[in-house]
């Protein structure tokens, strides 16, 4: 094992090989901040020109073009609240508020130290436990993943405000139910497309996250423009601040980072789970563990808020190589189209792959600590030119956002249908956020809604139709009690504050 690690040492520190991370980390920044354009669309285009490269200088040109879309996407959340990239989706709700508040470049400096931070440990951690982690990763069935969805889904009292919990539920639900538009995979009857055939594949999460966030805002921002005095508009524009982060701060968010790294390192290593769950579950514990008086902040400006996400996707996209490398499956789209590069330059992933070319599987996972490196490098000098975004004129930055979003969501899928659903998502958003009802929750449903549904499917027919799969397991009650746990935490510690109160006021 020691030979393998020093052979991928010293094939990823050949220059060849770290102009090939700067470039894919480049890269993937640039277009993780163009709004509804991802890491899929990104590494598709790449496929391409590496052909007649060396597998493991393609793959490390991959690999850094993935995480650089995950690091990138982060900017276009804080800055205009434009998601485009699945896994930056927590990012915004802490993120744009402390943007709007002006301190967009410390929001940004936060999210770019998480960032590395998470992707280092991540790194350490596959490259200390790959091989025995890939083994527990397999150990997990239908039964665990079903009761990983539903902990995911206890976060939904992450985005609750104080007294808004029935409103956050009730869009959960309505996310879930989104999630059954289109074919269903078992029986392969069409479900609540009302005979239209654009809604047979379903709805695009891409569609949805723009319309919910990106296009909703704009119309937001054009609605509340009319009620800002002329002193707010123009402490608007010149307020982009520090990117200081003082010692203070960085005491209250270096735990957050590291308890947020591990989980979602060892979310990414779950085939199916990802970036973008584990940037929810992270943001949900964070704010379930956090004080009364942090908890507030939630939502509002949080640095925690902020740092919980962002450690937490990064380290799971380099925890999502531990299945696709070992095992030979793809955890997310992102890596799904990966696998399809790895077979079409002639390497088979699987068990065997670090003992057959460990030159490529140690060069990938050594690469990604580099290709952090480079990205801090990079992101921290152009964060004062970022930031100025947020100074260009409402009537140009509006009509850009609005186009980015629809030319994003019409390029995936070159279907005019698609631009009218989000424009109707968009103005029923918009409505909603009007009265008050929080749009994460619903995106959360949506997202575990048809991973849910398929390993309880599973799940049910390995148990004849029985529902003792929820106990049979170990992984899956303890999996279950964390839940429950979770679910009455804030009951338990409204009830312990009730008895603690009279006794401080004797």
């Amino acid at each position: 094992m020691m030979d393998g690690i020093w052979l991928g040492i010293t094939t990823a520190l050949s220059g060849y090989n770290i102009f090939m991370v700067a470039i894919g980390a480049f890269a993937g920044t640039f277009i993780g901040m163009l709004p509804g354009l991802g890491p899929i669309s990104a590494i598709a285009l790449m496929i391409p020109v590496t052909y007649g490269m060396d597998p493991s200088s393609a793959l490390i040109l991959i690999a850094g073009v993935y995480y650089g879309a995950i690091f990138g996407g982060s900017t276009s959340s804080i800055l205009i609240n434009a998601p485009g990239v699945a896994g930056t989706v927590a990012t915004a709700f802490d993120g744009y508020p402390m943007a709007r508040q002006g301190h967009a470049g410390k929001a940004l400096a936060i999210a770019a130290y998480a960032s590395f931070s998470g992707g280092t440990i991540a790194a350490i951690f596959l490259l200390v436990a790959a091989p025995a982690l890939a083994k527990v990763s397999l150990s997990f069935q239908s039964s665990d993943y079903f009761a990983l969805m539903v902990l995911g889904l206890t976060a939904v009292a992450a985005f609750a405000g104080k007294g808004k919990f029935l409103k956050a539920a009730i869009m959960t639900i309505f996310g879930l139910m989104l999630a059954t538009v289109g074919t269903d995979a078992d029986s392969g009857v069409s479900r609540y497309t009302f005979g239209n055939m654009n809604l047979i594949d379903g709805i695009s999460f891409l569609l949805l996250a723009m319309a919910s966030f990106a296009l909703s805002e704009a119309l937001m921002n054009i609605i509340e423009n009319q009620k800002m005095t002329k002193e707010e508009k123009e402490a608007l524009k010149k307020e982009i601040g520090s990117l200081k982060v003082t010692k203070e701060e960085i005491k209250e968010i270096a735990p957050v980072i590291g308890r947020s790294s591990v989980l979602g390192f060892f979310v990414g290593v779950l085939p199916g789970a990802g970036a973008t769950i584990a940037s929810f579950l992270a943001y949900g514990m964070e704010r379930s563990i956090a004080n009364v008086k942090e908890k507030l902040k939630f939502g509002k400006g949080s640095l925690r808020g902020l740092a919980a996400p962002e450690s937490a996707n990064n380290a799971a996209c380099s925890g999502s190589f531990v299945p696709l490398l070992t095992l030979g499956i793809p955890g997310s789209g992102t890596t799904a189209v990966i696998l399809g590069a790895l077979i079409s330059y002639g390497i088979q992933p699987g068990p065997t792959l670090y003992t057959e070319q460990p030159a490529l599987f140690w060069s990938v996972i050594i690469s990604m600590y580099i290709g952090n490196l480079i990205l801090l490098i990079l992101n921290l000098p152009l964060i004062p030119y970022i930031a100025k975004l947020l100074a260009t004129p409402k009537q140009i930055l509006l009509p850009l956002v609005m186009f980015f979003s629809l030319i994003g969501v019409y390029l995936v899928t070159f279907n005019t249908f698609d631009i009218y659903m989000m424009v109707f998502f968009s103005i029923v958003a918009v409505f909603l956020r009007l009265v008050d009802y929080p749009m994460a929750p619903m995106i959360l449903g949506f997202i575990l809604g048809g991973m849910m549904e398929n390993n309880l499917r599973r799940a049910l027919t390995i148990s004849d139709g029985s529902l003792s799969f929820l106990w049979e397991r170990p992984i899956t009650a303890s999996i279950l009690v964390i839940t429950i746990i979770m679910l009455l935490w804030p009951l338990i510690t409204q009830l312990f504050l009730g008895k603690m109160e009279p006794s401080e006021d004797k």
